[in-house]
């Protein structure tokens, strides 16, 4: 073997489609690694929000002068205080900086305090006095007629059918449950301006809000990416970005802030609980005629990115399956519930659980499996989307589903009590465990829809460092724990052929990367290193790194990937090529479900999903299993309770998140059929496995209870049975003919 065939090869160890090493997971797993909340400067004030106790109500007045006289307090801010724009918004800029004249949801941020120690500030913001004036509040989103959006979908005139069933579904409001809170310091600079180092999404639509609040232009608000500990949708809105930056330039000093969990909760977006309504027609074998669904989501007190979400329940709410006739109406509204917003596959989470729901209702009303009925009714490359837009890369999901079919089942019930149900407190010797199969299917659109200018920019230094090649990849995106900062370098190292490769910080130094959210950041950015790679390359003129660069020196090119155009849907038909992307899951579960108890104890999720291109295997398998747990905590346990808009669990103690326990073994198939259109061939990853693991989990439980069980997440009271009865009772709404 040549000495160049073996540095190839060790390069391409590293490189795309190899499990290369995260830099940062040692940092992480010894507790080095420094997260935004870790951050410090000498002399910086801690920074403080008060919040609103009232789900609504008028703001009277407001007292600063108590925090103030407080020793060691160096402001005190209110909405007055606001040096430009006093609103700010994803999509639509309705939530103000601080409230005004009103409050819409409990914990909407009132005023803010500067101190010398975060208990001080703790203690003088308790001490603002605030005269609150209560009124009534539209908490019950089928109460409200304020709607944030309303898509229809319109296709065919057939509403008629041999069998026909439909029922209602209820997804309840899920937390991102993120470890790392919200944090950040804002230092203000010589020019005026302010420099952020900030745990969030997405640095530039950050700055882009921030800017007019501030009264500042963009070049004087710059942003640097801070470590990240997890995101899920919850840090592509503002949260404490404005109040840290507004505070440190009325002291010209830095200023840190960091919330408590309970404030975390307030503080950020959650998942659109939903009201479904759905009926499927077909015929006698099983084929679909039509699909009505009116699909309801609860935006809560402000805008985020609810038209979105609407976009996507609309656009596929119907599912992976040949359909003819259509009507779906999917609608968003305000209500003063704390504001909802990106979560993990949004919009489609809650449309899957409701039409795999009725898949189940179906094959049961035809005398089919639940596996045939979806085999039989899948989509493929070629098959149109309910709005029209025609699959044009490969979907093989009546493979998928015959494959996950054939995956070995689990033993059957182990003799170790910790394997039960509530095994592990032995509440029981599994006397009333009974077994449960279900399956779940999901699609989700990869990127970001509808016409928007989706794209990112990268910037790729090549330069000689002691004699040796090096390679610097700059860009915007925020890696939250995806591994994305990995993949950059494995893309640098396959494109060019250099081992040394640095990931520079994210900034805003350097042009837009877009959101790390939709599953896009491997698709757009990944695009965006490549490109910037191949021209690095193209300059290289055919020599190895090293001679090119000792024959021209320094090498930087800088470029811009957008992925082919989306189009809006049509307002009143839906009908558009709105997607990217489509990618493809499916799950199967097993669990065991205590009839006496209501404990359910997952005993194996196995999955096959779709992902065009492996790019790191290690990687994607960790975002199966994550977005499989995710999904599992919806089906099982996580919900945000409400009472009258007041939030009733602000902790991980009261929000249940799956822990270790709870995550059962998983059985992985993984195909690659590449997509022609994106880098690599690749396919976003991370949302699809949270769509599909939900219903699957509720068809098993269902199997095993025979319940209809037409909520989740599925409570223990919805099944235990009680006189050999369930206290959720078995009677539903779901008719058949």
């Amino acid at each position: 073997m040549t000495e160049t065939s073996s540095e190839t090869r060790r390069l391409e160890s590293m490189g795309v489609g190899e499990s290369a090493r995260r830099p940062d997971a040692t940092l992480k797993v010894t507790g080095e690694f420094a997260y935004a909340s870790d951050l410090w400067l000498d002399g910086m004030a801690w920074g403080v929000t008060l919040r609103s106790p009232h789900v609504s109500a008028w703001i009277r007045s407001i007292d600063v002068g108590p925090a103030l006289a407080m020793p060691g307090v160096f402001t005190v801010l209110t909405h007055e205080d606001v040096p430009g724009a006093k609103f700010y918004g994803l999509e639509l800029k309705d939530q103000p900086v601080l409230a005004i004249d009103q409050v819409r949801y409990q914990g909407e941020p009132v005023a803010l305090v500067a101190a010398d120690h975060p208990e001080t500030a703790r203690r003088a913001a308790a001490a603002i006095v605030v005269e609150y004036e209560p009124r009534p509040a539209v908490t019950d989103p089928r109460e409200s007629r304020n709607f944030v959006r309303h898509q229809p979908v319109r296709v065919g005139d057939t509403f008629e059918a041999d069998v026909v069933v439909s029922a209602e579904y209820e997804v309840g409001m899920q937390d991102q449950a993120f470890l790392g809170p919200e944090s950040g310091l804002a230092v203000p600079a010589e020019d005026g301006g302010v420099d952020l180092y900030i745990a969030t999404q997405w640095l530039h639509v950050d700055r882009d809000q921030l800017a007019p609040c501030l009264g500042l232009p963009p070049e004087k608000v710059r942003l640097t990416l801070s470590g990240v500990g997890g995101a899920f949708g919850a840090r592509e809105d503002l949260s404490m970005q404005a109040h840290a930056c507004m505070l440190a330039l009325r002291l010209n000093r830095p200023v840190k802030i960091v919330y408590n969990r309970e404030e975390s909760f307030y503080g950020h977006v959650h998942r659109h609980p939903a009201w479904m309504r759905y009926e499927h027609g077909a015929t006698r074998d099983g084929k679909l005629v039509y699909v009505k669904a009116d699909i309801l989501l609860d935006g809560g007190a402000y805008c985020s990115s609810s038209p979105a979400v609407v976009g996507n329940a609309a656009s596929l709410g119907a599912g992976p399956y040949e359909v003819p006739n259509v009507r779906i109406d999917a609608t968003g509204v305000y209500t003063n519930n704390p504001p909802c917003g990106a979560m993990r596959g949004f919009g489609a989470v809650q449309a899957c659980y409701a039409y795999e729901s009725q898949m189940d209702l179906l094959a049961e009303a035809c005398g089919l499996s639940p596996v045939e009925i979806r085999v039989r009714n899948a989509v493929s490359q070629g098959s149109s989307l309910v709005t029209g837009q025609i699959i044009d890369s490969p979907a093989p999901l009546a493979g998928m589903l015959r494959e996950l079919a054939a995956m070995p089942l689990p033993p059957s019930r182990e003799s170790d009590l910790r394997a039960l149900p509530g095994g592990v407190s032995q509440t029981t010797h599994g006397e009333s465990v009974q077994r449960g199969i279900g399956y779940g299917v999901g699609i989700k659109n990869i990127c970001f829809s509808e016409g928007f200018d989706d794209y990112s920019t990268a910037r790729v230094r090549a330069e000689l460092i002691g004699g040796e090649p090096h390679v610097t990849v700059h860009t915007a995106a925020a890696e939250v724990g995806q591994g994305l900062v990995t993949l950059q370098a494995q893309i640098a190292r396959t494109e060019l052929g250099v081992e040394n490769v640095t990931v520079a910080t994210a900034d805003t130094t350097v042009g837009s990367a877009g959101s790390s959210s939709a599953s896009r950041q491997s698709y757009v950015t990944g695009g965006a290193v490549k490109a910037a790679c191949e021209a690095v390359r193209a300059r290289f003129e055919g020599l190895p790194a090293r001679e090119a660069l000792e024959k021209y020196g320094t090498i930087e090119e800088t470029r811009e990937y957008r992925h082919r155009p989306t189009f809006p849907m049509d307002p009143e038909t839906g009908q558009g090529d709105s997607h990217t992307q489509l990618a493809l899951c499916v799950h199967r579960a097993v669990v065991d479900v205590d009839v006496e108890l209501g404990l359910v104890k997952v005993v194996e999720l196995a999955a096959v999903q779709d992902v065009g291109r492996i790019m790191n295997p290690q990687a994607l398998e960790g975002q199966i299993h994550g977005g499989s747990a995710q999904g599992l905590g919806l089906a099982l346990m996580e919900e945000i309770q409400m009472r009258d808009g007041r939030l009733l669990n602000p902790s991980f103690t009261d929000y249940l998140i799956p822990t270790i326990l709870d995550m059962p073994p998983m059985a992985l198939k993984i195909l690659e059929n590449p997509d022609p259109a994106a880098p690599y061939g690749l396919r976003g990853a991370g949302e699809p496995p949270t769509l599909s693991s939900t219903p699957a989990i509720a068809a098993a439980v269902r199997a095993a209870t025979g319940l209809r069980l037409t909520r989740v997440p599925i409570r223990p009271e919805d099944i235990a049975l009680v006189n050999g009865r369930s206290d959720y009772g078995e009677e539903s709404d779901d008719q058949r003919t």
